[in-house]
């Protein structure tokens, strides 16, 4: 889940993102694409953002953005030459890393001590795709929490297990709603729905029972 539009709606990614990142802060997103997310958390946050991409049209993106944006991947050598940074974030980018341990070490070192790595990662115990296993079905999709390039998947548990394995304690975890999921699309009874009835009873879902309804999950881990 990369996005070009990004909501600054307050159940919605970046806004998630942004309330764990002080003021001032020196700020690294990783695998920050064209930069839209990266440029709505610095806008909402006042923090200060740089970012990492690997894929060169991205990168001049982002840079078009006014973002300063390093092409190529997260290094030791780009840790030592940059930082320590106050955050680190990986919004959906953590589920596409045959090997997140590695990369999530590196951000670690580049943390300043109470630093945070803030993470988003598509919830694979939504009920959609719970109600897909229920019919035997695990199909992939071309986006959302089923997008074909997933190499890993979470729930709760799992991310905070994760993290904390890596010596980063869990000290916050939050949802997002995912209201714009094709499932409310083109499931009935939700298709029948107006869009803000249905975003509304969503909402609500999703703070009654975060872990069942919520597209994804929001994770801060502090470097202690």
């Amino acid at each position: 889940m990369r996005y070009e539009r990004v909501s600054i709606d307050p159940d919605d990614v970046a806004c998630k993102i942004a309330q764990f990142v002080p003021a001032g802060a020196r700020v690294l997103d990783v695998g920050c694409g064209t930069g839209s997310v990266s440029q709505a958390i610095a806008e909402l946050s006042g923090g200060r953002v740089v970012g990492v991409e690997p894929d060169g049209t991205r990168v001049a993106a982002a840079r078009a953005r006014g973002l300063d944006v390093h092409e190529g991947y997260l290094s030791t050598e780009y840790v030592r030459n940059h930082g320590p940074f106050d955050c680190v974030i990986f919004a959906d980018v953590l589920e596409h890393l045959p090997s997140p341990a590695a990369v999530v070490e590196l951000a670690k070192a580049g943390l300043v001590s109470g630093g945070a790595v803030l993470a988003s990662v598509p919830n694979v115990a939504h009920w959609f795709v719970r109600q897909d296993l229920l019919r035997g079905n695990f199909d992939y999709q071309e986006s959302g929490i089923m997008d074909a390039t997933h190499l890993r998947w979470f729930t709760r548990r799992t991310i905070v297990e994760f993290f904390e394995r890596l010596g980063l304690p869990v000290t916050a975890v939050d949802f997002t709603v995912g209201a714009w999921h094709p499932g409310y699309q083109s499931q009935v009874p939700w298709k029948w729905i107006r869009w803000r009835h249905r975003e509304s009873v969503v909402r609500r879902l999703v703070r009654l029972w975060p872990t069942l309804f919520g597209c994804q999950i929001i994770v801060r881990a502090v470097k202690p």
